[in-house]
């Protein structure tokens, strides 16, 4: 028996491997490629240039790989590229990059995107991400590994979401969130280290320790940004503190206090 519905409708420019599933009125443009065990769902729309990798399941009404949602976009091929084991549910829409940044929409391994979620052009999601319900990424927006956005959160464009980072529901986040940080509120505002998420992933006590401590020189001694870095990087340092670090020093938006 088929695995791709008689109605849907396969662009013969499209790659598919054997074991794809297509489900009813689903649309599979030119230039899409679509990995082993991949689901697609009814009524799902995946425009290319788009390269998905293994096993990720896309729910009906999604929309993948649609040109983006920017003025100065003028049709040029740009590319958005999903590695394995996503799922992507109902109404979500992914949008390919610019030619402003570097052609190329990128998510990661192992995310869930909840239904009306939106990931925006240009933008970099790692592995192991949560978007929950109408979260949703403006243009160029980085998020890294494992951070969470809760329902109805919201990222400028250019900010970057730290790894591990947990974004409370309903924030807007209009500078950048460090690594390991818990926020929320309009504007998002800090509130600790994400203990319970951290110690769920099987962070030591010794590495939940130091981060607290480092969080604490940064956002609870009234040091300045640089001053703060400076003192925490005097003695030794455990690899966590050091992305904790680099989150700050990499940050182009300031940092959400």
């Amino acid at each position: 028996m088929s695995r791709i519905h008689p109605t849907a409708l396969i662009d013969p420019r499209a790659q598919l491997a054997d074991d794809v599933e297509v489900g009813p009125y689903s649309i599979i443009g030119p230039d899409v490629t679509l990995g082993a065990g991949c689901i697609i769902g009814p009524h799902v729309v995946i425009k290319g240039p788009t390269l998905m990798g293994a096993r990720n399941r896309v729910f009906q009404f999604a929309s993948v790989g649609e040109d983006c949602q920017d003025k100065k976009y003028k049709g040029e091929p740009t590319r958005l590229e999903i590695g394995d084991d996503n799922v992507i549910r109902e109404c979500a829409t992914i949008h390919r990059g610019t030619i402003q940044d570097n052609s190329l929409t990128r998510i990661g391994n192992g995310n869930l995107l909840m239904a009306y979620t939106h990931v925006a052009h240009d933008c970099v999601v790692g592995n192991h991400c949560i978007l929950a319900n109408n979260a949703t990424i403006a243009g160029h927006v980085h998020v890294g590994d494992y951070a969470i956005l809760g329902g109805m959160a919201a990222a400028h464009q250019f900010c970057q979401i730290g790894t591990h980072a947990m974004c409370g529901g309903g924030s807007i986040i209009l500078k950048d969130i460090p690594a390991y940080a818990m926020v929320s509120g309009h504007p998002a505002e800090t509130h600790g280290i994400n203990y319970e998420g951290l110690k769920r992933r099987g962070f030591s006590k010794e590495s939940l320790h130091a981060l607290r401590h480092a969080y604490k020189v940064v956002f609870r001694q009234g040091l300045n940004l640089q001053d703060a870095i400076t003192e925490l990087e005097t003695g030794e340092m455990l690899p966590e503190v050091r992305v904790f670090l680099d989150s700050l020093k990499s940050s182009t938006r300031g940092i959400a206090r």
